[in-house]
């Protein structure tokens, strides 16, 4: 997912995907350690995916304090 897709979100959609990349982070975890996961590379991915969604949420969350400041 590139970040411009990310920024196309409203904040729901986003909560939404942060929590639909968790619960895959998790299963693939589970995965791996029961020796189903064919692909690994795809930890990473979904780890890299996670980060940016926080990054842009809380990226939102700083211009939000910063809107109500002023």
């Amino acid at each position: 997912m590139k970040p411009e897709e990310i920024r196309a979100m409203d904040d729901k959609q986003l909560a939404e995907a942060l929590r639909s990349a968790q619960e895959e982070l998790m299963r693939m975890r589970f995965q791996k350690t029961t020796g189903e996961l064919q692909d690994t590379s795809r930890l990473n991915i979904v780890k890299k995916n996670i980060a940016r969604l926080q990054t842009i949420q809380r990226q939102r969350a700083l211009a939000g304090e910063k809107e109500g400041e002023a």
